[in-house]
Order: structure tokens, then C-alpha cells, then sequence
């Protein structure tokens, strides 16, 4: 597959002009989505994408085409696009394709050929296995909203005149409940998950009791009286913060004064305990890959060093303007000229499960889930407020389900006020890896 990739965009790049830098993306992928429903499938899709993408750089002009097809009669079309589009866009000194910069591309297994084979009347097994179990996990269970299996292969190359040669593939799937949970007027909501590169590495038996369990541990959820508290973020919602956290260490909003952190490079801006990494070359990530969008290598970057402020994730273009190096965190499609972002964020875990982290604490929130994350953060001030629920911490202990409170700070603060990280980390489908987190000082408004 990998060769008939690679010949395509060999073939473009043979049409490439001495006065040009030419780079073209070629992408395959197939994606298949199960739903379930009172023991029904109540939808299947399994769709196949195919594509195309220049990128033509000539006089600090950039022209940018593609098109969503492999056929050989558009290859040239798509090419004289992309330099047709060139001459109408705007001179950009900084303007220029990746070169090889001496990093090795590691080695990554990160391909299940089972995914393809493994049949589909199996995979409508397993979320309907899921389904069954979460229904008989608990009574209170009345419904659920959805039960669901997913997957996908992808494989893309990259090939430019400037030297750049990468070839990936890639394999993922989970399976996910979403349950409702019922006691008299009272309904809840939960969710579940387990990850994987095949079919066999998921756990439907985990998938469902987790579910349950956080749809039924919020019957009977009171408002919390208002004030400042120490909160424990479930690894779930760690994860969704640290995705924030990362995006305003992106080099390109970064460049446009769009973040909080902006000539921050080398101050404390965490307790010094906080190590945070964006590592896609660890295949444990949902979204572990060898190659960034410009066909460079991924690597381990260091964005937070005990405390301290190490660097910014950078594209090509975004490093240039910075007057710094890319460093591999280049992403695209072959439908888009490369941006900058994060695939695969993590703290360094510390050494205490959550029931430690838990007793610890004394009296706070544990908080499970949260609501209008993205909408509540501004990452240019920092503002942090989001709607929440959780349970009550009593003594050490978990107490009554809270519901309906809001958690505020900033991000500055929520990174200084950081004061013990748990070991619990679990990978979800998304670009960061979760585990508990204990964060002092954190306002709460309830009742």
C-alpha cells in the first residue's frame, strides 16, 4: 500500500519546476462506526477517504490544492492549481518546506492488521456485548443514550523536493457507553471507554462498569455551598484541561499573541513538580504516530520542566517566525497546509492512586465531569469557569454526589496550586492522557 503511495507523489514531485519547492501529501484511510441500540444496531457506516495534496512554494508565495481522488488524470490538475494559487497570494519571507533536520523517525508499532480483518458481524458483537453489560451492571440503569464501537486505519506519505521521504500507518479503535441512570424523578448521565489498536486490546467488561458507575454515583446530587476548596480532577477531565493547557503552548497562537505564555520561555509557570510532555512517539496515545505533517520525525517534546516553562510546538512556518527550530508538531490532512498542535500530552504521573490522593485532601470535590470546557477558558487572559459535577470529599472520604456548581480560577494559578498528581493514568481517545489531579484554592459557587 505504503508503494503505491509513495509512487504517486513521486510521480508529482517529477513534475516539480528548478524555481519551486514542491511538497505533496498522500492520504488513505477507512473508518468504521458501530451503534447500538436496545439490542438492535441502530447504525453501521464504514466509509473510505482518498486523497491528494500540493503545496508549491516559489517566490515566498505559497499555493496550496488538492483533490479527494488517487486517479491519475488529476495528479497534474491538482499540481497546476497549487501554482496557480501561488501567484495570487501574498510574499511571506518566512515561507518555506521542512528540510531534513537529522532527527531519526522512530520505530513504532502502531499498525493491527486485525482492525481490517477482523469481521464486521464481530464488531457489532462487541458493542452490543457492551451494551448488554452495562444494562445488567445496575438496576437504576434505564437507558442508554448510546453504545459504540469504532476504528480506523490510516496511512499517509510525505514527499518533498527538499528531501523530505515519510511513509506511516496507523490502526485505533474503542468501544464507548454513554448509560442513563434512574431513580424516581432523578436521571443521570455516564460515560465509559477502552482503547486500543485492535479489537482484542479492548476490555468491553471495564467499558461497562465504568460507565455504570459514574451515571449511578451521581443519583441523588445536591448543589455544594459556594467558597474556596482544594478539587481533585478525575483523569477524564484532566485530560480535557491539559488539552487546553497545551493549546496555549502552540507556536502559532503564540506568534500571534494569542496566548497567555507569550515570552514566557524559562519562567515557573507550574509547581515544580509538574513535568508536562507531548510524547507521540509513545504507542500507549490514542494518536502516537512516526511522522508530523511535513513527513518529519515526531519526537518527545518537553513543555513544562519541573515548573519551568522549556518551549512551544512549532511547525515549520511557526518556528521560522519565531526564530526557533520545528519541533515535529506539524499537523494536516492532505486537504490542509499544515497547522501546529498536540497529539499526545502527558504529566509526569506521581506516586499515589486516587483513594490516597482522596484521603489527602481531607475535606474538597472530586470532580468527574465537566461542561463548556473550551467555551470557559479564555487562552489569552487565562479566565477558567466551567459548570461540573462530582462528589463531595468528607473526611478523606468520598461523600454525596454535587451537581449543578461552577469551578473558577486561572490557568496561571491552577498550574502554581497543582499539589499532588496521581499514578492513575489512563489513555482516552483524544490527545491527552488522563490522571487524577489535585488542585488548592480553586473557587466553587453553588448554592
Amino acid at each position: 500500500m505504503s508503494d503505491e503511495l509513495l509512487a504517486i507523489a513521486d510521480r508529482v514531485i517529477g513534475w516539480a519546476r528548478d524555481d519551486e519547492q514542491v511538497e505533496v501529501v498522500v492520504g488513505r484511510s477507512t473508518e468504521t462506526e458501530i451503534r447500538v441500540y436496545e439490542g438492535d444496531v441502530e447504525s453501521l457506516s464504514s466509509a473510505g477517504t482518498a486523497g491528494v495534496g500540493v503545496r508549491v512554494i516559489a517566490g515566498n508565495r505559497q499555493g496550496f490544492a488538492y483533490a479527494g481522488s488517487l486517479d491519475a488524470d488529476v495528479l497534474g490538475e491538482v499540481l497546476a492549481e497549487a501554482r496557480d494559487n501561488a501567484t495570487f497570494a501574498t510574499p511571506d519571507e518566512f515561507l518555506g518546506l521542512a528540510e531534513p533536520d537529522g532527527v531519526a523517525v522512530p520505530t513504532l508499532d502502531l499498525y493491527r492488521e486485525s482492525v481490517a480483518s477482523v469481521p464486521t458481524a464481530d464488531k457489532v458483537a462487541m458493542a452490543l456485548e457492551l451494551e448488554a453489560a452495562v444494562r445488567a451492571a445496575d438496576k437504576r440503569i434505564s437507558g442508554i443514550e448510546s453504545a459504540e464501537y469504532a476504528d480506523g486505519i490510516g496511512e499517509g506519505v510525505v514527499v518533498s523536493t527538499t528531501g523530505i521521504r515519510s511513509v506511516g500507518r496507523e490502526s485505533a479503535c474503542y468501544v464507548g457507553a454513554y448509560p442513563l441512570a434512574t431513580d424516581g424523578d432523578e436521571t443521570k448521565t455516564g460515560f465509559g471507554f477502552s482503547v486500543g489498536r485492535e479489537p482484542a486490546d479492548l476490555d468491553v467488561a471495564a467499558a461497562a462498569t465504568e460507565a455504570a458507575e459514574r451515571a449511578t454515583r451521581l443519583l441523588g446530587a445536591v448543589k455544594p455551598s459556594g467558597g474556596r476548596m482544594t478539587v481533585v480532577l478525575d483523569p477524564f477531565v484532566t485530560a480535557q484541561f491539559l488539552g487546553i493547557v497545551a493549546g496555549t503552548m502552540n507556536g502559532e497562537a503564540v506568534n500571534k499573541g494569542r496566548s497567555l505564555f507569550a515570552g514566557r520561555l524559562g519562567e515557573g509557570i507550574a509547581n515544580p513538580m509538574v513535568t508536562l510532555v507531548d510524547d507521540p512517539t509513545d504507542p500507549r496515545a490514542y494518536r502516537a504516530t512516526e511522522a508530523d505533517g511535513e513527513g518529519l520525525a515526531t519526537r518527545r517534546n518537553v513543555l513544562i520542566d519541573g515548573g519551568r516553562l522549556e518551549q512551544f510546538l512549532h511547525n515549520t512556518y511557526s518556528a521560522r517566525r519565531a526564530g526557533a527550530v520545528s519541533t515535529g508538531s506539524a499537523v494536516r490532512g492532505f486537504s490542509s497546509t499544515p497547522g501546529v498542535g498536540a497529539r499526545a500530552v502527558q504529566l509526569a504521573p506521581g506516586d499515589d492512586d486516587q483513594p490516597a490522593l482522596v484521603a489527602a485532601v481531607g475535606d474538597g470535590i472530586l470532580v468527574s465531569s465537566v461542561s463548556g470546557l473550551h467555551s470557559g477558558v479564555n487562552p489569552v487572559s487565562g479566565d477558567f469557569s466551567t459548570g461540573a459535577e462530582g462528589l463531595r470529599i468528607a473526611g478523606g472520604s468520598l461523600g454525596e454526589p454535587l451537581r449543578e456548581f461552577t469551578i473558577a480560577s486561572t490557568l496561571q494559578r491552577m498550574l502554581l496550586d497543582i499539589v499532588a498528581i496521581g499514578n492513575d493514568v489512563e489513555w482516552l481517545p483524544m490527545g491527552a492522557a488522563g490522571v487524577s489531579l489535585v488542585i488548592r484554592d480553586v473557587s466553587v459557587s453553588g448554592t
